[in-house]
């Protein structure tokens, strides 16, 4: 829960004045002993901590869960697997997971999202990479538009859908092969574009390295890069430059 929400709650007399003071009292963290958990991350940074599910000892994984919906009312995680998934469910009912993006998460209902961010790819096997960026953006309130399938050896799909992606306040670009999508969408948009290489390809793609190289070295202006398969970190950004597109809008 963000502080301006505890006071909102305050002044209309939904919680008391000591209920208020015990929530600020804690430390910014909670200790877990394997973990800190990072209580006061919204309220630092505007998003609350998510957890990278890969590699976590059962039972620490169904203790961060259960901890981190009880105390935001939400919680989400990347890189799960179906085996995580039914392990998190025994102690947290509302969990749901989604085996494309791997992301497994209890949401908060009826939540309102702004803006308009785009998420394109090049090709369907991009889509798990491009999903990870679109629902971490979803989950963080943002409105999102999926286009896929529009890679640069067939232009002109990406030409029928321009419209779409040229009034979005934030553009992510998702190819693996030689990554070219991004350089494509740099010099077709003037919003900020995010561009993520994924690890499809042959060979030579070298696991994503030839893409992330591509995009690294594009001669298009307004792109920023992040790392090879790497949805999250995309999505994450991306929220932050529709937040701030969005204001903007508004006259904020």
């Amino acid at each position: 829960m963000e502080a301006r929400q505890i006071l909102e709650q305050v002044k209309n007399g939904e919680i008391s004045i000591e209920a208020a003071e015990k929530y600020f009292k804690k430390l910014p963290y909670e200790e877990m002993g394997y973990a800190k958990l990072d209580s006061h991350r919204e309220m630092r940074s505007g998003f609350p901590e998510v957890v990278f599910c890969s590699g976590k000892p059962d039972e620490y994984l169904q203790s961060i869960y259960r901890r981190l919906y009880d105390t935001n009312g939400e919680v989400f995680g990347t890189r799960a697997d179906e085996r995580q998934y039914e392990l998190v469910r025994r102690v947290l009912p509302e969990v749901s997971y989604d085996e494309v993006s791997h992301i497994l998460k209890a949401e908060k209902k009826n939540k309102k999202r702004f803006g308009k961010i785009a998420v394109c790819t090049a090709g369907t096997a991009d889509i798990p990479v491009a999903e990870e960026a679109a629902q971490t953006a979803e989950f963080f309130g943002s409105q999102v538009e999926r286009i896929y399938d529009v890679g640069v050896s067939g232009l002109h799909r990406l030409l029928a859908k321009l419209d779409e992606i040229q009034t979005a306040n934030c553009v992510v670009a998702v190819a693996g092969m030689e990554g070219a999508l991004a350089s494509v969408n740099g010099g077709l948009v003037s919003r900020p574009g995010i561009a993520v290489p994924t690890s499809v390809g042959y060979g030579a793609s070298m696991h994503g390295l030839s893409a992330l190289l591509t995009m690294l070295n594009s001669c298009a202006n307004g792109i920023a890069v992040v790392n090879i398969d790497n949805g999250y970190g995309a999505g994450y950004m991306a929220t932050q430059i529709n937040r701030l597109g969005s204001d903007r809008q508004e006259g904020i």
